[in-house]
């Protein structure tokens, strides 16, 4: 599992979200199994709400951007906050356009390109007390959808706005180890998966 390359993010930008804190802390946790992990922040990417004309006039550089980092990363660790039981529009945002094919492109113009044989793990952190697992039910059936290998195993951390110390580090030994678990069996299927 030496250097193997894994890209955290959360489906939310919001300053203090419970995911982009839960995305944080498994950064920190994949370093304990020697990975190389890459937290990525939505905020970072000027990318629209999706609009086949917008589309039509040129896909958006942030979104090739988006692309090219989702390409380089063998496993990902999606946080996926949970909006009325399913994941957030942020969220279905970035991955339409990720999954958007580039006209004429000789790289993007397979949509699934950054998305085939991606090993993925869905992680979720809620106020409420099943700590945002609808959300991740719903968005693994996008994963499969485009070829992702989705992990078996996630992890929610339920009580969520009581679930992190003030360094952002997870406080209960439970959650530390769920996360672990889950990272664990992520950068395990990847290395036999060789994704």
């Amino acid at each position: 599992m030496a250097a193997m390359k894994i890209l955290i993010f959360a489906g939310s930008t919001r300053q203090q979200s419970h995911n982009r804190r839960l995305a944080a802390a498994a950064t920190e946790i994949a370093r304990e199994f020697s990975a190389q992990p890459t937290l990525l922040e939505l905020s970072q990417f000027d990318i629209p709400m999706y609009n086949a004309d917008l589309e039509a006039r040129g896909t958006p550089a942030d979104v090739l951007r988006l692309k090219e980092e989702m390409h380089s990363h063998p496993a990902w660790l999606i946080c996926s906050p949970e909006y009325n039981g399913s994941y957030t529009a942020l969220l279905k945002n970035t991955l339409d356009w990720a999954s958007s094919p580039v006209a004429g492109h000789a790289q993007w113009a397979d949509g699934t390109l950054a998305f085939r044989g991606k090993v993925v793990a869905t992680a979720s952190a809620s106020p409420g007390g099943l700590g945002g697992l609808r959300s991740q039910a719903h968005l693994a059936a996008l994963l499969l959808n485009l070829g992702c290998w989705v992990v078996p195993r996630s992890h929610a951390v339920g009580q969520a706005h009581e679930a992190f110390d003030e360094a952002g580090r997870l406080k209960s030994g439970r959650h530390l180890d769920g996360m672990r678990a889950l990272l664990e069996q992520t950068l395990w299927a990847t290395q036999r998966l060789g994704a």
